[in-house]
């Protein structure tokens, strides 16, 4: 019997992922071990391994498709003594999960078609089967069947596409997704055909009315044409469903404070003379260091809210946002109260440079107990962030700029940076999160604090 690969659950709050790529095909032989395919969650993208041994022998789901239900079959494998004949007749176990919701309806149209030439329908079914029937004939080709997955099927329907005129890019030249997407239709004086042809980004603004996306502009008073609408990827689609739900659900409040830096540039500058080769302190290392001794003397302040109560943490998970192509990602610094300036710098950059290539474990950008964003590089002076949930509180850094101040009744100028902190209300209180932002302050502006 053919074994199943399934879709694995990389993360333990994974439901489903895009099938981004295979690295093997069809007739290749697999040892454990070996890498499969690609698969894009909402933050990354991971390679799989092969747990089992033997030949690839079916694909079942085609690079590129989206939405592909954890533990569902996406290939078979058949096993040393087995041959294709063990495939006759098979059908895995979980074939309709494995799908997108746009494909089970097209993939229950054939068995609707196989019960009705048994058993006599009333005129609407029978004109329908007839119709199905026609379809399938046009799309027969020199006495073999068009090989074309349903939701490719659909798309080409609705962008009045010949099949015929579609080469596709799948296993054994089945038609794919991508294919209609793509599909650029000939020149008139090349060839006539009865159905209307549309360009590449005909066929993409298709796709974009089905979505609503179109729809939705057009309510507005935006005209069709007028803009390219590009497609939610999985990241952008779980980032506005989160921070949605926070920005509705979570009660917040800001509190704002301007903290001197002179000190800690030049605490910085004599640190980075003496670390080691490849250590450079930043702003933002120091940063982090200072939010985690904070988060350790005031405890109550490190905490989330659950419906069954507050969750203290015992340690400060201090999660980093760091902007990537389509999206944002936080990789957290664990345990940053018990790590040095260097340890923090040098998991940072390795953290960063992963998070842009889509390279983290999901273990690096999940959970984390409090976050900092920071835009000050950017002269971006004072702002405030949703709160990322589970956390109580997120810290929004602004630029460090020289500023007027007042110090011993005299004028001077100082290099000021302004910090919002944006609490839960439902964890952290306004006394509360004030006695926490006196404490950074002070690790801020007497940096030295910091070292014991």
């Amino acid at each position: 019997m053919p074994v199943e690969i399934l879709m694995p659950a990389l993360s333990p709050t994974m439901e489903e992922g895009t099938l981004s790529k295979w690295l093997m095909k069809e007739g290749d032989t697999v040892s454990s071990g070996d890498l499969l395919a690609e698969i894009e969650t909402d933050k990354a993208t991971m390679e799989v391994e092969a747990v089992e041994e033997g030949t690839l022998a079916k694909i079942l789901v085609e690079a590129g498709t989206e939405g592909v239900k954890v533990n569902s079959p996406i290939a078979l494998l058949l096993e040393e003594d087995e041959d294709e004949s063990a495939l006759d007749g098979y059908e895995p176990t979980g074939a309709d999960v494995s799908k997108p919701d746009e494909d089970k309806d097209e993939a229950k149209e054939p068995k609707r078609e196989e019960k009705a030439d048994t058993k006599k329908e009333d005129s609407s079914s029978k004109s329908s089967e007839t119709k199905t029937k026609r379809q399938d004939r046009s799309n027969e080709k020199d006495g073999e069947r068009l090989r074309a997955s349903p939701l490719a099927k659909r798309l080409a329907k609705e962008a009045g596409i010949d099949l015929e005129s579609v080469k596709g890019s799948g296993p054994k030249g089945r038609i794919i997704k991508a294919d209609i997407e793509n599909y650029e239709a000939p020149k008139a004086e090349e060839k006539k055909s009865e159905a209307p042809k549309e360009s590449k980004e005909e066929s993409k603004e298709v796709g974009a009315v089905r979505s609503g996306g179109a729809d939705y502009l057009s309510k507005m008073g935006i005209e069709a044409g007028s803009y390219d609408l590009e497609p939610l990827n999985g990241m952008m689609k779980t980032i506005a469903k989160r921070l949605s739900a926070s920005n509705n659900n979570v009660p917040d409040f800001p509190l704002l404070i301007d903290c001197e830096i002179d000190a800690l540039l030049k605490l910085r500058k004599e640190l980075n003379a003496q670390a080691p080769e490849g250590v450079k302190v930043s702003v933002n290392d120091m940063l982090i260091r200072a939010c985690a001794l904070s988060l350790k003397f005031v405890p109550k302040a490190n905490a989330s809210y659950t419906p069954d109560g507050i969750a203290y943490h015992k340690h400060a998970d201090v999660a980093v946002a760091v902007a990537i192509d389509g999206g944002l990602i936080t990789p957290i610094i664990r345990e940053a109260e018990n790590k040095g300036l260097s340890t923090i710098s040098t998991e940072m950059v390795d953290l960063a440079s992963r998070a842009r290539d889509m390279k983290l474990k999901p273990n690096e950008y999940q959970g984390g107990t409090f976050s900092i964003s920071n835009l000050g590089m950017m002269g971006i002076k004072s702002f405030g962030s949703i709160i990322n949930e589970p956390h109580g509180m997120i810290l929004s850094v602004g630029a460090g700029a020289p500023r007027a101040v007042v110090k011993d009744g005299e004028l001077a100028v100082a290099t000021v940076m302004t910090v919002t902190l944006t609490c839960d209300h439902r964890v952290v209180d306004g006394a509360m999160g004030a006695k926490w932002l006196q404490h950074f302050k002070r690790y801020i502006e007497q940096p030295i604090t910091m070292m014991l």
